[in-house]
């Protein structure tokens, strides 16, 4: 099968895009991400898959799992894995609005990861309209949560991926060439300081204020920061009234490193950080953790296989390493053969200025369609 031959359609996918890109789907809004997996549940069931929904935990949406119709059904095939959430809270298209600028299109979540996970599902729908069955069958899972390190769903997706011969993951394509064969290690932190309140006017001397605490130990975590691993803060809650010396501080960290024994080593650091002086006190607690993935021999040869597909619809398809999480490094790191960035070309995610280059959805859909066609 040449991919392309398929007839795949610039126009007619922007078109069934837009509504997934409208349906808002902030991570920590359960009800809208259920949305967003209804309309992606709705269009796969049209395609012929079976639906399962599952519900979501810990205060997430819930999950779809579609499985497409196969003779070799429960046998183990090809996993495409996607999540439905983004960073964008609801409103956001009042600032980002679907809009069309030339070779560029824009849109909340359009690159990370909507636009991906819908070349995927049409790169299935090309091959069902073509008659061309693929040799495995494909399972594609959507998930609520990756924006914030996949803590509600991390089971579910080891679980399908060990059921599974393949994985495939459409984040967005690496450096806007290639296909991503490993991933950094990733950590995350909970800060909080507590100090002494006091009226900030009439009494300052006597409180000792988190923010303070919290500042000081801000620019500590920054400076920890090396060729080795990395450390940010982004996220700092802190104080109620401005009139009253704050007593506490609340902050979320990130640490992440090529290798897990560099990442294990900055972890240390981090918890080091742990104390109580002059009547504040600094706690720092782990949170949800990305393994390292190291390329495999089955990641590299799945990548060889991509490269072929690629060459025959005009790719020089680069692979590489990536910093950034994503739940790729869950089923790499669990020694399955797993392709990531295999989504669109664009840039800006996670801004305002988010948006996809509108010709790599059919580029992008006939390579994952190619693969798909091709393993076996």
């Amino acid at each position: 099968m040449d991919p392309a031959s398929l007839p795949f359609d610039t126009e007619t996918m922007l078109t069934g895009l837009r509504p997934w890109i409208e349906c808002e789907s902030p991570t920590w809004d359960a009800e809208a991400v259920n949305r967003m997996l209804e309309l992606a549940a709705r269009d796969m069931a049209i395609g012929g898959a079976t639906i399962e929904y599952i519900a979501g935990r810990q205060g997430f949406g819930g999950c779809i799992r579609a499985r497409f119709p196969h003779p070799k059904q429960g046998q183990p095939g090809i996993l495409i894995a996607g999540h439905m959430d983004t960073v964008h809270p609801i409103g956001t298209l009042t600032k980002l609005p679907w809009r069309r600028e030339g070779s560029k299109c824009y849109g909340p979540g359009i690159l990370d990861m909507k636009g991906g996970n819908y070349a995927s599902l049409e790169a299935i729908r090309q091959l069902a309209k073509a008659s061309v069955a693929t040799s495995l069958p494909v399972t594609v899972l959507f998930t609520p949560d990756e924006e914030v390190g996949t803590p509600s769903t991390r089971d579910i997706i080891e679980a399908e991926a060990a059921r599974n011969k393949y994985v495939l993951v459409p984040e967005p394509a690496f450096k806007n060439a290639g296909v991503i064969t490993g991933r950094y290690a990733i950590a995350r932190f909970n800060l909080e300081a507590a100090g002494k309140p006091s009226h900030a006017g009439a009494t300052l001397a006597a409180g000792r204020s988190a923010i303070r605490e919290m500042a000081r130990q801000i620019i500590a975590i920054d400076g920890m920061t090396g060729d080795d691993c990395t450390f940010s803060v982004g996220v700092v809650h802190g104080g109620q009234w401005v009139n009253c010396v704050a007593s506490s501080c609340r902050g979320e960290a990130l640490s992440m490193a090529k290798r897990q024994a560099d990442l294990d080593r900055g972890v240390e650091r981090m918890l080091a950080l742990n104390g109580t002086a002059n009547d504040v006190t600094f706690k720092v607690t782990r949170g949800v953790t990305r393994p390292v993935w190291e390329p495999s021999a089955g990641t590299m040869a799945l990548y060889e296989q991509a490269r072929a597909v690629g060459a025959k619809i005009g790719l020089d398809l680069i692979q590489g390493s990536s910093g950034g999480g994503s739940d790729g490094n869950f089923t790499g790191a669990m020694g399955l053969p797993t392709l990531d960035g295999l989504g669109l070309r664009g840039g800006d995610y996670h801004t305002l200025n988010e948006h996809i280059e509108v010709d790599s959805l059919v580029e992008r859909g006939r390579l994952m369609a190619g693969l798909l066609a091709s393993l076996q």
